[in-house]
């Protein structure tokens, strides 16, 4: 059984595509229910079937932007 982080937390969630490989949706959850995951990440947003997922976790923000060098 997979633990869901709270929504509105920077998480990373690792799911089966239907080819049967797997991928991560790195972002906020935006919503959880007892079917769906919806993560906001740099794809927009992902839909994910909780049924597909392998694991997810809360993970920390990402870092500063590097300042520009001339």
């Amino acid at each position: 059984m997979v633990i869901i982080p709270t929504p509105g937390t920077r998480v990373v969630v690792r799911y089966l595509l239907p080819s049967g490989q797997a991928t991560d949706a790195l972002g906020v959850l935006v919503s959880a229910d007892e079917t769906t995951l919806v993560v906001d990440g740099k794809r927009g947003l992902e839909t994910i079937a909780v049924d597909t997922v392998i694991a997810a976790k809360p993970v920390p923000p990402p870092p500063a932007p590097r300042p520009r060098r001339f």
